[in-house]
């Protein structure tokens, strides 16, 4: 059940409501609207006064809404109404009316509007005109002339939402902490519908803002990229010339006095105020990459691998500046990635950007590597079209992305960890997309019978346990090319298979071959250890750690825990 609080203000903003409330809506959605409860019980129902003149009623109706507000004359406040929609989930059963009238009682005790048994509270109507919800609408002066007491109200009606939920049997939602991007509003949503975009405008900007952030390694380039995506950008200047804020409008998407509809930075999401990404940019700007130019992807894996390690080990804060930076790194894929899989990755991104805020104070200089070496996959035009090199980030992506989702889990943010839930399912069809094609151009220089025996003992030495399913995945021409390549570059294909087992299990992994695959690929391109080091290795080499408890899913073959849970 999700309640949404909207405050109106100016002389005939309770009858604009009022008017709104009983008339046919914007799309003719509105079906016999009427009261289900109000302040007194027996206030005029519009919907239900078949001898009189609906407008007539409706015109009583905001009167008597606002009588307590006309009495304070100029002392009345400027904000003078209280809105706010109800809806049930789409497979929520359909309440009643005598459930719906006690939903809005509960509602406005918990606001504060009219705290059960004040008589002299403020005036209210809970207004139905469809199956899944209702608007509750209150003047916000007391019939005593007070102001009322509703301090935090959001978070008050959310906790009774939850607590409805419970009592009603209704769908329940997640507990939300404060840190979630503001919702596009109802009209937002009929805009996009009527220009038929799937997506609002404000939502399109939070993601182009976004990308903006992760790709600049400053505020000017920030800018520039912002612009170059076709966004409008406004700054906010101070009396002294500098740049204390920004806005932004998409081209074409105007108002109805033709005028471009701003946004500023902070109303898209609290992180993107100009302050914070100041923040942001200052505390991330790239350090001197150590590895090969030429080899972006390597990089950034190697960097995003390391990021369960950081859930797992490291502080709050450092692990919350490593879901920041995994964030930016799902930001940009989609633009280097081939067009086919774009949507996949933006959907997968925008539903991780939840993913990325909480309380926890991210320590952002902490993830200097990963951002640097997305930036250079985005710089470097050759490396885009590496769909292997893709395929690898997003193997290391889907782990990490899951390891997110337990660290949410084991800190109760429940917002958070359904986003990353939601994330890996797009992730995963991306990765599916992706792999495939790159596999079977690997698999094409498989090496040659005798070389794959070899392997094939190499693998019933080092995982026994395992060996029969890799050898059947589909995958496995490309794993033998990876360790054939490899053993070119001087490296010993026994070690680099039990270095890539240490990595993570792969109990739980349904495409071993193919897990395996991306591993090798990226282990086989560092440097070949001397024969001495690489006999010292094997000397020393133990068999692979246990995955941590509750976390045994192997990505990128780890399904979402439902999918999961059908499969056992």
């Amino acid at each position: 059940m999700i309640p949404k609080i909207i405050l109106g203000k100016g002389a005939r903003a309770t009858r604009r409501l009022i008017g709104y409330l009983y008339g046919p809506g914007r799309a003719n959605e509105h079906t016999d609207p009427h009261l289900v409860a109000s302040w007194n019980g027996f206030a005029p129902d519009p919907g239900r006064s078949p001898h009189r003149s609906p407008k007539s009623v409706e015109d009583q109706l905001a009167a008597q809404l606002d009588q307590p507000v006309k009495m304070l004359g100029d002392k009345a406040p400027a904000t003078t109404v209280w809105h706010c929609p109800v809806r049930a989930a789409p497979e929520d059963p359909i309440l009643t009316d005598a459930q719906w009238a006690d939903i809005a009682r509960r509602i406005v005790a918990a606001a504060g509007i009219a705290p059960e048994g004040d008589e002299e509270a403020c005036r209210w109507v809970a207004v139905r005109h469809a199956d899944d919800h209702i608007h509750i609408a209150a003047t916000l002066v007391r019939q005593d002339g007070r102001r009322p007491h509703r301090d935090h109200d959001i978070r008050a009606v959310q906790r009774e939402a939850r607590t409805i939920e419970v009592d009603l049997g209704l769908r329940r939602l997640n507990a939300g902490d404060g840190t979630a991007a503001k919702r596009p509003t109802s009209k937002e949503h009929f805009k996009a519908k009527r220009q038929a975009r799937s997506v609002t405008t404000r939502e399109i900007l939070r993601m182009r803002v976004r990308q903006a952030v992760a790709a600049a390694s400053s505020e000017t380039e920030f800018f520039a990229l912002l612009e170059a995506t076709g966004v409008n950008v406004r700054p906010k200047t101070g009396p002294s010339g500098d740049i204390l804020g920004f806005s932004v409008a998409l081209p074409g998407d105007v108002n109805k006095h033709g005028e471009p509809v701003w946004f500023s930075g902070s109303t898209l999401a609290g992180d993107l105020s100009l302050p914070k990404i100041r923040h942001r940019l200052t505390t991330t700007s790239p350090e001197h990459i150590t590895a090969r130019p030429a080899d972006p992807w390597h990089q950034a894996t190697a960097a995003t691998e390391r990021i369960p390690d950081h859930l797992t080990r490291s502080n709050d804060h450092i692990a919350q500046g490593q879901l920041v930076a995994l964030g930016g790194v799902l930001d940009l894929l989609p633009l280097t990635a081939p067009a086919a899989v774009r949507a996949e990755l933006e959907r997968a991104a925008a539903l991780f950007e939840r993913a990325t805020r909480s309380r926890i104070t991210a320590d952002l200089d902490s993830a200097r590597a990963l951002r640097g070496s997305i930036q250079t996959i985005l710089r470097t035009p050759t490396a885009r079209g590496d769909g292997a090199g893709l395929a690898m980030l997003l193997d290391a992506a889907l782990i990490a992305v899951a390891f997110a989702r337990h660290w949410h889990r084991t800190r109760r943010h429940a917002q958070q960890e359904a986003a990353a839930e939601q994330a890996l399912v797009h992730l995963q069809t991306a990765y599916a997309q992706i792999a495939v094609p790159a596999l079977d151009d690997l698999a094409r220089r498989a090496p040659g019978i005798p070389t794959k025996h070899r392997y094939a003992r190499h693998l019933q030495q080092t995982v026994p346990e395992h060996t029969e399913r890799i050898l059947r995945d589909p995958a496995w021409d490309a794993l033998a090319t990876v360790l054939a390549d490899a053993e070119a570059a001087g490296h010993n294909p026994t070690t680099l298979l039990d270095q890539a087992l240490r990595q993570r299990t792969l109990d739980d992994a349904r495409n071993p071959a193919r897990t395996l695959t991306w591993r090798i690929h990226r282990l086989g391109q560092r440097r070949a250890p001397s024969p001495h080091t690489q006999a010292a290795m094997a000397r020393s080499t133990t068999r692979r750690p246990i995955a941590p408890a509750n976390l045994t899913a192997s990505a990128p073959d780890l399904a979402p825990q439902s999918a999961r849970s059908r499969r056992r």
